[in-house]
């Protein structure tokens, strides 16, 4: 306990004087506020003017060493689990931020840096590891996924979309992800009550698929298939359909029509043009599934993705 200037008012008028002595940059980082004798004590680096200002005893704040304390400015990074993901042209810039990350108090235990982009028929990309391993567990909305960066594709950001989507699943429905990574929209659509199959062309990502199945206990509802989505024999059979795959998913759109059912909710992501995002996609679909009345219910931006490029999803019902 140290004796330092503290604001003192009621507890009633706490919050608007923290922040009125936020905005002010008054408030002192090294002291807790306290409460005591009816009395709210708020520690301040200056005397301002317009408060009552005491000396009183009040505990010393614990303060987490911060990346930004090691380098003297704040680096720009993604939290996968515990591992932080760079994208640095500079290796030695990229090698100074690791182990300012390493030696912060964030609960981080491997560092990589971008070293490609996402490439190839399976989605993934090469990174430079500078601390540690490709392999995490991530936490979202309740779920937990165990993947590798290495092997698989996975992002982080679209943690939101996902649980806008999943957040309309409903107890019993038949659930078909086309392009399941290792299950970040099919696992919770189990966890909600749905039957919930999952395809990719990556047998990794499908043992992963397996794997946090298991690790989120609905292993009973998820059917992890590696497969060319073209082949397999669920043919009218899907009440949803997720069709994540923007850059190419209008190539699968005769496909997802032979696997919905007769009433299916249809999910498709893509990438078009800011001055036409929704066109192309909705075009595509009415021309593949002529024999349905097809009904958009949602168009829906998901994230800027480039300059004058936006990331997409048209929510779209198909009724036989």
């Amino acid at each position: 306990m140290s004796e330092v200037p503290c604001v003192r008012v009621r507890p009633f008028a706490g919050e608007e004087t923290r922040q009125e002595l936020a905005a002010r940059d008054l408030l002192h980082p090294a002291y807790e506020i306290t409460v005591e004798d009816d009395w709210l004590y708020i520690p301040v680096v200056a005397v301002p003017d317009g408060y009552t200002v005491v000396e009183h005893a009040v505990p010393e704040r614990d303060q987490q060493t911060m990346p930004s304390d090691v380098l003297g400015f704040e680096p720009s990074y993604t939290r996968l689990g515990d591992i932080a993901i760079l994208d640095e042209d500079d290796p030695d810039r990229a090698r100074e931020i690791a182990d300012a990350l390493v030696a912060s108090d964030l609960p981080l235990s491997s560092v990589v840096n971008r070293a490609s982009k996402v490439k190839g028929e399976l989605r993934v990309r090469e990174w430079d590891v500078l601390v540690g391993e490709t392999t995490t567990v991530h936490r979202e909305y309740g779920t937990e996924f165990m993947l590798d960066i290495a092997e698989v594709y996975f992002s982080p950001r679209l943690a939101t979309e996902r649980h806008r989507v999943i957040e309309q699943v409903r107890p019993d429905e038949q659930f078909l992800d086309m392009f399941a990574g290792v299950g970040p929209f099919a696992v919770p659509a189990a966890t909600r009550g749905a039957h919930a199959v999952g395809v990719d062309l990556n047998p990794v990502a499908i043992e992963f698929l397996k794997e946090n199945a298991e690790r989120n206990g609905v292993s009973d509802r998820v059917t992890a298939i590696n497969a060319d989505i073209s082949e397999i024999d669920y043919t009218e059979w899907a009440d949803r359909i997720v069709m994540n795959l923007p850059h190419s998913a209008d190539e699968f759109l005769d496909t997802a029509v032979r696997l919905a059912g007769d009433e299916c909710l249809l999910h498709y992501y893509d990438i078009q043009h800011e001055d036409d995002p929704f066109g192309p996609g909705e075009r595509a679909i009415r021309g593949a599934a002529s024999e349905y009345t097809v009904t958009v219910e949602t168009r829906h931006t998901v994230r800027s993705y480039a300059p004058h490029e936006l990331n997409v999803c048209l929510d779209v019902r198909l009724s036989r």
